[in-house]
């Protein structure tokens, strides 16, 4: 009829309390990171690339793309079955179809990191957490440490994740462009990106399998939304975040193509930065309306620009 009450003795008082402390250091360990350095030595650039490019290509990776938004940094994108596979599974699965490479001359020292393909699995909401693809990047180009956040976010964390109160979610994304079909879109934003529209180029295109849908990688080089621009303020700690870029667009079946909000595509890689002072977002604060007003142009749709800033309350 009654609980039973128990009693702890100092025993089963420590016991108890070292448990609790074991399952907390066991939850912390399943904090995630935005980037993975695998090394960080002095070396030449191109050397370094070239040999990064092998040990990808020989550990079944395909390169699709690759680019050099400023000086000392080199991406290098790539995809492979499993990745492909996995983006197929989810409405929005296109973000997660590649992973990105980054090769950065930080004084003198070569750096090459790459995208948490866990870290990215969840934040983008894709059905598996790609840990096969995280295994097959350190093993071919190895694991020093994770990186881009200091203490780091969990699968929950991430699943949910936006900045803070009344910035977007990853399922609330921007339309850029709006076109009669899949294939009208996908012709418009192949013209407009190989015109340059808005400043933004093509870095490299996956086609998703078994649906249609399309997601390209874009170079951006006008003003605020300028690749540059945004990374001198936010790629700042000793470690460079370079392989934040590039900054994607997904064409769907609805002839619809679609971008992350900058409020969550920069703050998801980004978490630590603080909304104002120095290296914070109140320095880009005008940089995701330039980012739509690009995508827009590049995705061939006539837009205004809003003239407010991106990240006001």
């Amino acid at each position: 009829m009654y609980n039973k009450i128990s009693i702890l003795t100092p025993a089963k008082t420590i016991f108890t309390l070292f448990a609790l402390l074991l399952s907390i250091s066991v939850y912390a360990g399943d904090k995630l990171k935005p980037f993975i350095l695998a090394s960080n030595a002095p070396g030449d650039m191109a050397a370094v690339a070239a040999d990064t490019k092998t040990k990808l290509t020989s550990a079944g990776f395909k390169i699709v793309g690759e680019y050099s938004p400023y000086d000392g940094a080199n991406i290098i994108i790539v995809t492979n079955d499993t990745l492909k596979k996995n983006a197929a599974a989810t409405d929005a699965g296109g973000y997660g179809a590649v992973q990105r490479i980054s090769i950065t001359d930080k004084d003198g020292s070569i750096q090459v990191a790459y995208t948490n393909p866990t870290y990215m699995a969840y934040a983008y909401q894709l059905k598996g957490d790609l840990k096969e693809v995280t295994e097959a990047l350190e093993k071919a180009l190895g694991k020093q440490q994770a990186f881009g956040s200091k203490k780091g976010l969990d699968e929950d964390d991430l699943k949910g994740y936006h900045y803070m109160f009344g910035m977007p979610y990853f399922d609330e994304p921007d339309v850029v462009a709006e076109h009669g079909s899949y294939d009208a879109a996908i012709k418009a934003v192949e013209a407009g990106l190989a015109a340059g529209k808005g400043g933004v180029s093509k870095v490299y295109r996956v086609d998703i399998p078994g649906k249609q849908q399309t997601v390209f990688g874009v170079a951006m080089t006008d003003g605020m939304s300028s690749d540059a621009t945004i990374m001198k303020e936010v790629d700042f700690m000793d470690i460079r975040s370079t392989a934040h870029l590039p900054y994607e667009v997904l064409v769907d079946r609805d002839g619809k193509v679609y971008a992350l909000s900058a409020k969550f595509r920069i703050a998801i890689n980004f978490p630590d930065l603080s909304m104002a002072g120095a290296h914070s977002f109140m320095g880009i604060m005008a940089s995701p309306d330039a980012i739509k007003e690009a995508l827009a142009q590049a995705a061939g749709a006539a837009r205004k620009k809003s003239g407010g800033g991106a990240f006001d309350f």
